[in-house]
């Protein structure tokens, strides 16, 4: 998706370039909001999804996004991670606003996501609160 920055590191959306290991590792025991997720899960939801990987100078992966969409309507922000090795030098804002300008094109009228305690990240890119959050409604499931 892009060449590497003068700091080493590359984003691409290549599917096949995704450490799904290292991805399931950083999900199920450091994301809180998917800790303990199954392999298997991680793997479906990596083939359901448009993927983001973040790429150090030796090819290696640091940081992963997913986002659920139809590509013209609606897509769904989700399992934003940085590898904690590579974390505050600004990976992250990154990696959210090249999801951002990869979506443009498609022209989707809504972006969402959930988040606990990363809100003035997404703000930078361009995120904001509901405006009417009393209008969306959710149905949890077990998994």
């Amino acid at each position: 998706m892009t060449p590497h920055d003068e700091d080493g590191y590359t984003i691409d959306v290549d599917p096949d370039r995704i450490d799904v290991d290292r991805v399931h590792h950083w999900l199920s025991t450091d994301a809180y909001w998917a800790l303990g997720r199954e392999r298997e899960i991680v793997e479906r939801a990596i083939r359901g999804s448009l993927n983001f990987g973040v790429y150090d100078a030796n090819g290696e992966q640091v940081a992963y996004a997913r986002v659920i969409t139809d590509s013209v309507t609606f897509a769904w922000l989700c399992d934003v991670y940085v590898d904690r090795r590579h974390r505050g030098v600004g990976i992250g804002r990154r990696l959210v606003a090249a999801v951002r300008d990869h979506l443009a094109s498609y022209k989707i009228r809504r972006i969402v996501l959930a988040t606990y305690d990363a809100h003035s990240l997404y703000a930078e890119a361009g995120f904001a609160p509901l405006a009417d959050p009393q209008n969306w409604m959710a149905l949890i499931g077990e998994g």
